[in-house]
């Protein structure tokens, strides 16, 4: 469902980035008016954009999910989910911190879960705004293997490594693994991006 919302949005893309004076009365009137009755003020004209200027920089969407996460972007009017290095249009929303402390995200941070429980973290999108002593944080630490600690100013932050990372730059790390996707499919520098807001984000 994000998936889809988030292709929507970036068909709109060229309504969006259209300037102000771009917009055009489709009615009879000259200008949008507004006329009051008894149901209240009403639009009785409708604008929408209209731009002959190039969209710009190629602008990508990012749909970051709990589970897994994904990149797509418009080619031409088409929307495509760009695959991976795994050849996988989706990539699992786990980071990961080896014995020599480089950072895995993705398949190869899932794919070594079992061995490494403790410094591989996952669903922490969850805990992205939640204070330590929060019901669902307290939940949240007896279901993982990883710790989830008490932050200086009391939100639940995250412990690998010997490293305290809040939920914030765990989901950095996801975001730039999925630029990186992109980039690596267009062969360019991606600057501006789209992202899907969750459906249940409090």
């Amino acid at each position: 469902m994000a998936t889809a919302a988030l292709l929507r949005s970036l068909r709109r893309r060229d309504v969006v980035s259209a300037p102000i004076s771009a917009y055009r009365c489709l009615s009879s009137n000259v200008k949008p008016s507004w006329t009051p009755s008894i149901m209240g003020n009403r639009l009785t004209s409708v604008s929408r954009a209209f731009s002959s200027k190039p969209a710009g920089n190629d602008v990508i969407g990012i749909d970051l999910g709990t589970t897994n996460s994904c990149v797509a972007l418009m080619e031409g009017k088409t929307p495509k989910v760009i695959e991976n290095s795994e050849g996988a249009r989706t990539t699992p929303s786990v980071v990961a911190f080896n014995q020599k402390g480089e950072l895995l995200v993705g398949t190869p941070a899932k794919r070594q879960a079992v061995t490494n429980p403790t410094n591989t973290l996952f669903g922490t999108k969850r805990l992205i705004g939640r204070r330590f002593e929060d019901p669902q944080t307290q939940k949240e630490m007896k279901m993982v293997p990883y710790k989830i600690v008490k932050a200086p100013n009391g939100d639940a932050w995250l412990e690998a490594n010997g490293q305290q990372y809040s939920p914030s730059q765990i989901g950095a790390f996801i975001l730039t693994k999925m630029k990186e996707t992109a980039e690596s499919y267009l062969g360019k520098s991606i600057t501006k991006a789209v992202i899907t807001v969750p459906a249940y984000f409090q």
